[in-house]
């Protein structure tokens, strides 16, 4: 996803993208439209998927966002993430849960959070965070500046053993 892979750097920032995307009907990456497709006022852009997308977990489809003919989406997530060490027994481990454990009762009393799951593996020495938000409530989280993202981040880039912190947003659906 465009989105997700576009750096700080870049002319436009992920979040403007993002408001880009919602405001215009969240349409903004579909694939040229084939003839016939649109009937939306918008000249050029896509109305939200009319198929009924049988997704796991129930989704109707009636709300799908398109990316593509064949990529819909209504559930955006947010990831907090970094490499911890094996060293002192896994210390920075420990205490990167344990800064999730002072936030978590704040992460998942953001309006409409539909989940928040933790990921570690130990072999790439991957832990993450993933916050998944209906898209409709996305954008008022986004202009929270994602708290209590900046106090998470900022906690772990002072364990020692963590680096590469980084966040990411992009879409998540069940298949």
């Amino acid at each position: 996803l465009l989105v997700s892979r576009l750096r700080p750097t870049t002319m436009f920032t992920r979040s403007a993208i993002l408001a880009a995307v919602l405001a215009v009907g969240a349409d903004a990456f579909a694939a040229p439209p084939a003839a016939g497709r649109f009937t939306s006022a918008k000249a050029g852009l896509p109305t939200t998927s009319s198929r009924g997308l049988a997704l796991r977990g129930g989704a109707s489809g009636a709300n799908m966002i398109d990316i593509t003919p064949n990529v819909s989406f209504d559930t955006i997530a947010r990831e907090w993430r970094c490499k911890w060490s094996e060293d002192n027994d896994k210390a920075s481990l420990v205490a990167a849960q344990e800064a999730i454990e002072e936030v978590i009762k704040d992460v998942k009393s953001v309006k409409g959070v539909k989940g928040v799951q933790r990921v570690v593996c130990g072999g790439c020495l991957d832990f993450k965070i993933v916050t998944s938000l209906p898209a409709e409530d996305f954008g008022k989280w986004e202009e929270a500046k994602f708290a209590p993202e900046e106090k998470f981040i900022e906690k772990l880039k002072g364990i020692k053993g963590v680096s590469q912190v980084e966040t990411q947003t992009y879409t998540n659906m069940p298949l």
